[in-house]
């Protein structure tokens, strides 16, 4: 664990309100033990790539960057921006609708986002992780595009803990004592050959598998297992790749 950082950034009103509720909620369910976490840059734009376990995730990310000293912005469900005053706040936390059946809108105002200097939370996977055992499941190719596109840096971080607070579309939390949360953040995911060909259909596929590579190894170090060789694709089992698999 490396020293935390001072925010450096200005912040809306939004973070006003929200960093003092969510903070100390944060810290009274949960204990949390970063790794690595210096290795998140202290300034400029980039790529904050991670597993998916929990819809608690992303505040225990902004948890994370928080204490070294960056605001997180995300790419969210364009769900959560049907209620107006919601998406007014949503909008004010710097946070970024992605309508899945249409996001060149999102991954526009992604990369223009990390090319003016913000730090962006992606979670590859596009939703809570389908694996029966929890081990990250194939990833999706934004974080990739971003970072080709930006030539920003993609910071891989592998977490695991927050599904024992919040389980997998659970709407009910378990408060019996505090959860410890670990997050490993590795080095930045090798791209810069890939930057330099066409960003085709093949260029961003390795770039995404050598995200996820990075995750999924960053987890095997937290859980102390190996994971399965080959990553679960809800598609060859005849799930949906995001959503709850057990609601029909």
């Amino acid at each position: 664990m490396g020293k935390y950082r001072k925010l450096q950034q200005k912040r809306g009103w939004a973070w006003w309100v929200v960093v003092p509720i969510v903070k100390p909620v944060l810290l009274a369910t949960t204990t949390h033990e970063w790794i690595g976490a210096e290795k998140i840059p202290a300034t400029g734009g980039c790529i904050l790539a991670l597993n998916h376990v929990s819809h608690i995730d992303p505040l225990t990310a902004a948890h994370i960057t928080w204490d070294y000293g960056r605001l997180s912005r995300y790419l969210a469900k364009s769900s959560l921006f049907k209620n107006r005053q919601f998406a007014r706040f949503l909008r004010a936390a710097g946070q970024i609708p992605v309508d899945r059946g249409a996001g060149a809108g999102a991954f526009q105002e992604a990369v223009k986002a990390v090319n003016d200097g913000e730090l962006i939370v992606v979670y590859v996977e596009g939703s809570i992780t389908k694996d029966p055992d929890g081990w990250p499941m194939v990833g999706k190719s934004g974080a990739a595009r971003i970072a080709l596109e930006t030539g920003a840096p993609v910071i891989p971080v592998g977490q695991w803990g927050a599904q024992n607070l919040l389980p997998a579309y659970s709407k009910k939390p378990n408060l019996k004592g505090r959860t410890k949360i670990t997050m490993k953040v590795g080095d930045p995911v090798p791209l810069d050959d890939l930057r330099a060909k066409d960003h085709d259909v093949a260029t961003v596929k390795e770039a995404t598998d050598r995200i996820m590579a990075a995750i999924v190894g960053l987890v095997e170090d937290i859980r102390g297992e190996k994971a399965p060789a080959e990553r679960f694709d809800p598609r060859a089992h005849g799930i949906s790749g995001t959503g709850n698999p057990n609601k029909r």
